[in-house]
């Protein structure tokens, strides 16, 4: 064979070996996504946007995205904003715009620019939402995109002696017709303006009607794509999740926050304190943010909750299958004793869970030694993509806490492979003839575990 046979086959097989391992991940990816997949199913999500997003290529990709979700069966209102349209059909009639408080002031030639700027914007997001096209992730789809006078308005009136005119804030949103249209699985569309009684139209700010709208249909999630990839801590790291009362602190601060946080972020507190599921900060220049948000388990953005989204509770027997999953990986690489699944049936009320959001992320055991005083927390584990957040941490606390309340004197455990974990929270390395005797007579000396003893 000469040299350049010898290349090619070589560069073939490489070729072929990435295609594998592309293959692998994304079924992988998709196993991973399946459980999202049925909880999504039938569930109202609101999305917010502005009219920076509503043009370009930003809304192509947002409507490719849309068109997957609508056809997961997520239930899709669509709201949108279009100050830079505004903007742009102000400066074309060569008037001024005027702000107070971040808010429009919308006289009748402003309102006369906001009534032509927002039907541009709606009938494009209508039809780049229509696209069907062979060969682009819309190929065979149909979406049929509803509107209508779903939003009453009612003026702002006069605000530190600035008289806003037509400018206006959400009276009331007819949620039944909203209703009726997903339930005919349209995706309904929500434009940035709203009607009086009187007939009269006023210019709304996006974020509002948004929010006004996920509270009215008891949305699942409300999400705002901003300029920014969500909350970040001191250290400018993502902050992946905040309760209501965190994230209020965080406002209140001031601190660190763009344009469109200190608008959204409010709106996305009172909206998971109104019975809002969650609510979502996603950077609007994320690329599929959409999809990583909600079908990975580290998520892109801040998602905002109204109490923690990390839940301790008693393991039942509907919850086997999960911490297999969960123990695994950890058995097959030999750092935990293996457990078959009838054990794990007969100790199931031993675990202790954590969940994200639903899911099983992390898990521990407690094994009594009443004789002794003693008690054994074992298969300490919490998922790879979830260990920043301080679980095992959480876990640690519980399991200690319920010992210490049922008299218990001393929590051991056996490692091989975290000393330095167990070391750093107050656990000293102690000799296995300090076990409890039922467990001594158990040890394992070919496998030398560590004991590591804590004093409750």
């Amino acid at each position: 064979m000469n040299t350049e046979h010898r290349v090619f086959n070589e560069n073939l097989s490489a070729a072929m070996r990435m295609g594998e391992d592309e293959a692998i991940r994304f079924v992988d990816w998709v196993r991973g996504a399946a459980p999202y997949f049925h909880a999504f199913r039938g569930k109202t999500f609101v999305l917010a946007f502005g009219g920076e997003v509503a043009q370009g290529e930003l809304m192509e990709d947002l409507c490719h995205d849309c068109n997957l979700l609508a056809a997961l069966g997520v239930r899709l209102v669509l709201v949108h904003g279009s100050r830079p349209q505004i903007e742009a059909e102000v400066t074309r009639r060569g008037l001024a715009s005027r702000y107070h408080n971040g808010l429009r002031v919308t006289d009748e030639v402003a309102l006369e620019c906001v009534k032509a700027a927002v039907g541009v914007t709606r009938i494009e997001i209508e039809a780049r939402l229509s696209q069907g096209l062979p060969n682009t992730p819309m190929a065979g789809a149909f979406m049929r995109v509803t509107g209508g006078n779903f939003i009453t308005a009612r003026p702002i009136g006069v605000v530190d002696g600035v008289d806003f005119q037509f400018t206006g804030t959400v009276r009331r949103v007819i949620a039944d017709e909203i209703a009726a249209d997903l339930d005919q699985q349209n995706v309904v569309l929500i434009s940035n303006i709203g009607v009086s009684p009187a007939g009269e139209i006023f210019n709304l700010a996006m974020e509002e009607v948004a929010e006004q709208v996920a509270i009215a249909l008891k949305a699942e999630k409300l999400i705002y794509l901003c300029d920014a990839p969500g909350l970040l801590d001191e250290q400018g790291r993502l902050i992946e999740t905040i309760t209501a009362e965190e994230a209020e602190r965080k406002f209140n601060a001031g601190v660190g926050l763009t344009e469109d946080l200190h608008l959204f972020l409010p709106r996305a507190i009172k909206a998971v304190r109104n019975g809002v599921a969650r609510a979502h900060l996603i950077d609007r220049d994320k690329d599929g943010g959409l999809l990583l948000e909600f079908f990975t388990r580290q998520g892109v953005g801040t998602m905002v909750a109204r109490d923690p989204v990390h839940r301790l509770r008693q393991a039942g027997t509907e919850d086997v299958g999960a911490l297999l999953q969960l123990l695994s990986p950890l058995e097959a690489d030999g750092t935990l004793v293996r457990r078959g699944r009838e054990l794990i049936e007969d100790e199931i009320s031993r675990f202790t869970l954590v969940e994200h959001d639903g899911m099983v992320v992390g898990c521990a055991a407690l094994y009594p030694f009443p004789e002794d005083g003693m008690v054994e927390m074992a298969c300490l584990v919490v998922n790879p993509e979830y260990r920043r957040a301080g679980l095992g941490e959480r876990l640690l606390q519980h399991i200690s806490g319920d010992a210490r309340s049922r008299g218990f004197k001393a929590l051991f455990v056996l490692t091989t492979r975290t000393e330095h974990w167990f070391r750093e929270r107050g656990f000293h390395e102690a000799s296995p003839d300090s076990l409890p005797g039922r467990k001594r007579d158990l040890y394992n000396f070919q496998r030398r575990s560590k004991v590591f003893l804590k004093a409750l």
